[in-house]
């Protein structure tokens, strides 16, 4: 199974992106199991972030995750989104200039190719469009953000991407075990992945194939979604058993002030993060939302190091940079 994170951006005191606190989080990601990061995406704050700064982000990023990836012989993917404008030149130019930054796949967000909902020829027709403008060897995903309306692809536009060649990744948000199932069997055989991004249907997708985890909660706890991806088949009532942990987990991914709770997460995790965020104001981030994440730390904590849903460091916390 294949375990990603979303990524989040930090700032500094002035509300500069914190370029440095970003290559610690690789490092925490990596160093807790994880697979993979969705680098530049609507946890980064993409569409608060400007074309410069995306590209930096995720160009840092990348390189780091590719250092980490040659120097402990551990696959560590980087797949990356960053597009946002309205227009085909404004998305072509922000692609574009993603790709040459350096990632393993190039999402595509499935709002931005039909921003009136107008339908799957819509859709389409200025995906072949965008193709045209995109280098031949481009390796591409889709995602469905669901900012600013949450477009979720169909039988007729995965078969589409299918007959292109071109798509490897998907992060699924649809949420519907069912709808899943039928995805992963339209998908099963080829290289085109399915990743959940939905842990209350994670266990179950992974069950009818879907191939792992792409989403916010691995920024609280990746240790967890480490273990659930690599023993589920293998011990399946701790599986039954941690998924309800993770499910009920999942639940403050609404009604808290994400992703200021994962920053203040971080905190938590020994990563100093400054409370910003562009999308929120600090202030959001009352006591409550502190309270709600120490107890999760103190469950999550547990579950790792006492009742053993962990799986083993490729590297020591103390080589952090």
């Amino acid at each position: 199974m294949e375990i990603f994170t979303t990524m989040i951006t930090p700032y500094d005191k002035n509300g500069n992106v914190d370029y440095e606190t970003a290559l610690k989080y690789v490092d925490f990601y990596f160093e807790n199991g994880l697979g993979g990061i969705f680098a530049v995406c609507q946890s980064s704050e993409i569409f608060y972030l400007s074309l410069e700064e995306r590209v930096k982000l995720n160009h840092l990023v990348y390189t780091r995750a590719k250092e980490l990836e040659k120097t402990y012989g551990k696959p560590f993917t980087v797949v990356s989104s960053g597009h946002v404008g309205n227009t085909f030149e404004e998305q072509a130019a922000e692609l574009n200039a993603i790709w040459e930054s350096g990632t393993d796949a190039l999402i595509l967000i499935t709002n931005r190719l039909d921003i009136d909902n107008e339908g799957d020829d819509v859709w389409i027709e200025n995906c072949k469009k965008l193709l045209s403008a995109l280098p031949e060897d481009v390796k591409l995903g889709l995602y469905e953000c669901p900012y600013p309306y949450k477009r979720l692809v169909t039988p007729k536009i995965l078969d589409f991407c299918l007959s292109t060649g071109k798509f490897y990744y998907m992060k699924d948000t649809c949420c519907d075990a069912a709808i899943i199932k039928e995805r992963c069997e339209q998908l099963a055989g080829t290289s085109f992945k399915l990743l959940n991004a939905n842990c209350q249907t994670l266990l179950q997708s992974m069950r009818d194939g879907a191939d792992g985890y792409c989403g916010i909660m691995c920024n609280f706890h990746p240790r967890l979604y480490a273990w659930l991806g690599e023993n589920f088949a293998k011990e399946p009532e701790k599986a039954e058993l941690l998924q309800s942990f993770i499910g009920t987990f999942g639940f403050t991914e609404v009604g808290l002030p994400y992703p200021l709770t994962a920053k203040y997460h971080m905190n938590l995790c020994g990563i100093p993060t400054e409370n910003i965020a562009r999308n929120r104001t600090s202030e959001e981030l009352a006591d409550y939302a502190r309270d709600c994440m120490k107890q999760m730390k103190l469950a999550t904590d547990y579950l790792e190091n006492v009742a053993g849903f962990t799986t083993p460091n490729p590297v020591s916390a103390e080589r952090r940079i």
